[in-house]
């Protein structure tokens, strides 16, 4: 017995190995979910739906059976941080294993497609938690980069996520790994989520964790009219020095400006934005 699976994260490369599977393999009966925390950005379910069109099947929804409220009090009110990710591991990877555990320890083999590009040699596929889950990287084996994703997600007529054009990542709205401008876009496009993010930081100060969402500094600073100029224009002078080193590319002379506002980090968890 086999099961192919792919997770979608709501980011572009998770999106555009679907559709590059769906293309050249249309014979495998790929099961494709999405791991819902409940705290994702709107528009992630709103590129949800168009890859849904595209793919002609549901994306299932994949819940932890404990939110991020239940985790947040067992880990005693500590945010989780980039040396503390339990965030990634109780609300994405436990309920992932969950899912297919039963049949691997039936003896199912599971081929789990994960959406590592050719150009990506810092990063490394999720490592088999079982040995009859099988990790495959299509889009590193097959020469995919990002030119190749982004090719792809035009192909297909879905596009890039909406939330490209002011945050680099997929995700929780209060992923600690933004920049510091993300989270001033993140203000501004839906200031409700950063209200809940400032309460869920107070509230963990309160209780003595270490951590706040932004390195250094609260969201209650970070948010002040100063602090905004300054991040915007600490920004717009590193975007201008990336922009005066980058080389033309021969083959895409049109790129949209906005596709180079944000550059991919080693850092991100590859569960969550890929």
């Amino acid at each position: 017995m086999e099961r192919h699976v792919l997770g979608i994260s709501g980011g572009r490369d998770s999106a555009a190995l679907a559709v590059h599977m769906r293309r050249t393999r249309p014979d495998l009966r790929i099961e494709y979910f999405f791991t819902d925390t409940g705290k994702e950005l709107p528009e992630v379910y709103d590129f949800l739906g168009k890859l849904e069109g595209f793919l002609g099947v549901p994306i299932q929804r994949l819940n932890p059976d404990r939110d991020f409220d239940f985790w947040l009090n067992e880990y005693n009110h500590f945010l989780p941080s980039p040396r503390t990710r339990w965030c990634t591991k109780q609300l994405k990877i436990r309920p992932f294993e969950r899912w297919l555990r039963p049949d691997l320890d039936a003896g199912t083999t599971v081929y789990s497609y994960v959406a590592i590009r050719s150009d990506e040699n810092h990063r490394e596929g999720l490592l088999s938690t079982h040995p009859n889950l099988k990790v495959v990287l299509p889009l590193r084996e097959q020469g995919v980069d990002k030119a190749g994703v982004i090719g792809l997600l035009e192909g297909a007529g879905i596009g890039l996520p909406d939330y490209y054009r002011w945050r680099s990542r997929s995700g929780c709205t209060f992923c600690f790994f933004q920049q510091k401008i993300e989270w001033v876009n993140l203000l501004r496009e839906h200031p409700d989520a950063f209200e809940e993010a400032k309460r869920y930081e107070k509230n963990a100060v309160d209780h003595g964790s270490p951590f706040t969402w932004s390195d250094r500094e609260s969201l209650e600073e970070l948010a002040r009219p100063e602090r905004i100029a300054q991040i915007e224009s600490d920004f717009q002078k590193r975007q201008e020095r990336l922009r005066a080193r980058r080389r033309p590319n021969a083959l895409r002379p049109d790129e949209a400006p906005e596709l180079a506002v944000f550059e991919d980090e080693p850092a991100g968890c590859l569960v969550c934005h890929k």
